[in-house]
């Protein structure tokens, strides 16, 4: 690809999605939120179950998942120093694999959020059963997706505000339950004091108890724990300076996961055995409660309530933002590029949360399982924007090793050797998916997603014909980049 064609993307944006948005994050904004990006519902309730099937052996899948979400982040942060723009995924793909690619992953990258938003209303109606276990489930996710609705819909400007004190939450009460933790285990005090021990990590059946093949199983679940910490990626690539806030949220990633991951689930296995922890529970909520601090308990369950709906607020503002990025491209309707008279792109938003709304339907028809089918989707749709990312990275090292692009001011450390590692890593975990015979309906429903999306672009392809010399490619979609 040549500087020109590099023009040629970058000019594209003279006509921006971003233009008529009120934004304004500010650096402490963005690396709260980059911290709080990596604390979700997939370690606040998700690791409940993987506890329960795989016992302590789930500390390692963390960290595992977490060296490759490091290599995923690298490599993204090379192309976004090489070029940075808005909705780097899509741009991305549409560069280095063609805009079919460009065009798929957006709408994927949205389906995501949309799936995380039903995983996100399904936690929070559980945690409301901590108190009110005779309230049905679909009724309390239907609440909240109503009353979240609603607030997508004021103004954007408190946006970067609400979501930093929202992760401010998030951060302080984990460190919290790790000194209290690490108190307990140093000192002895509560009623797990006698038994809290570093032990409890081996002495029940040793450190696989359920065998290496049940832990390798988590996998899924870890790494949709682990989705939403590329909109690091995404934030940085729309800041003013990405030179200096891109490398450092990144670099920041190591030391996030191995405190927020490793280290609480570490400690919290350490205070209680892994045999005392069940699908469906919060660990932390459960640790407290074995500690015999209940109102320590309740505050958990706020703590992690008020996470994922901060997660699904997130979601709500980006599909709505997402739909407008593809509108623009020409690859959505355009009235998805319309904003309000409060500036948010209600259309979008209004679409997103109905279709949200089928994680309510899920709550009501199969509330034990709810979850897990939301989880398998939203990692499915997770790993093809990840699988994404270092494909193009990996092509993109190529045109700079035969001089055909600059090289980027924050290259990614083995060059495309850890992007390599990376993809086959995630292909593995699919392969999991597949064996896994709860989780592997999303596979289903990928096939059907991806069946769509080629008719839709068939269709694009036909109102839009391409231009002389971009034979089989929509004029409208490869000239807005």
């Amino acid at each position: 690809m040549t500087s020109p064609q590099v023009d040629q993307h970058t000019s594209g944006r003279d006509h921006t999605p971003e233009e008529g948005y009120e934004r304004g994050l500010g650096s402490r904004q963005v690396q709260m939120i980059a911290i709080g990006g990596a604390i979700g519902v997939g370690l606040f309730l998700g690791a409940g179950a993987n506890i329960a099937k795989a016992g302590p052996s789930l500390i390692l899948m963390y960290a595992l998942a977490g060296v490759i979400i490091f290599f995923i982040m690298r490599a993204l942060g090379e192309l976004l120093l090489y070029r940075p723009v808005s909705g780097s995924f899509a741009e991305y793909s549409r560069e280095f694999l063609g805009p079919f690619f460009g065009y798929f992953t957006g709408w994927t990258y949205w389906l995501m959020w949309v799936v995380t938003g039903m995983a996100e209303l399904t936690a929070a109606a559980i945690y409301v059963n901590y108190w009110w276990p005779a309230v049905p489930q679909w009724v309390t996710a239907l609440v909240f997706l109503i009353v979240l609705f609603g607030a997508n819909l004021i103004s954007v400007k408190l946006f970067g505000e609400i979501e930093f004190w929202f992760s401010m939450v998030k951060v302080t009460a984990l460190i919290g339950m790790i000194v209290i933790g690490l108190g307990v285990l140093t000192f002895g005090f509560s009623a797990a004091g006698d038994t809290a021990a570093v032990s409890n990590l081996w002495a029940f059946d040793g450190f696989f108890p359920t065998g290496v093949g049940s832990s390798l199983m988590t996998l899924q679940g870890v790494m949709f724990a682990y989705l939403a910490v590329e909109l690091v990626g995404v934030t940085a690539g729309e800041s003013e300076d990405p030179e200096k806030t891109l490398p450092k949220a990144i670099n920041t990633l190591p030391w996030r996961i191995a405190l927020f991951y490793v280290g609480a689930l570490t400690v919290i296995l350490c205070v209680v055995r892994w045999t005392e922890f069940a699908p469906g529970v919060s660990p932390f909520v459960a640790a407290f409660a074995q500690i015999g601090i209940p109102a320590a308990a309740g505050i958990v369950n706020f703590v992690v309530l008020t996470a994922a709906l901060s997660s699904c607020n997130s979601g709500m503002y980006s599909t709505g933002r997402m739909l407008r990025t593809l509108a623009d491209n020409g690859e959505a309707p355009r009235v998805f590029s319309r904003l309000s008279g409060t500036k948010t792109p209600a259309f979008g938003i209004t679409v997103s949360v109905l279709f949200m709304g089928i994680g309510v339907v899920l709550n009501y028809i199969v509330p034990e399982k709810a979850f897990g089918y939301v989880v398998s989707v939203a990692t499915a749709a997770g790993i093809w924007t990840w699988l994404m990312i270092l494909i193009s990275h990996v092509l993109y090292r190529r045109g700079v090793d035969a001089g055909r692009l600059a090289r980027s001011s924050f290259p990614a450390p083995g060059g495309a050797v850890c992007s390599w590692i990376a993809i086959v890593f995630l292909l593995f975990v699919t392969c999991l998916i597949a064996y896994d015979a709860d989780a592997r309906v999303c596979l289903y429903v990928m096939a059907g997603w991806a069946a769509a999306l080629g008719i839709g672009w068939q269709i694009l392809k036909t109102r839009t014909p391409a231009p002389e010399g971009a034979e089989g490619t929509p004029g409208k979609v490869d000239s807005i980049g």
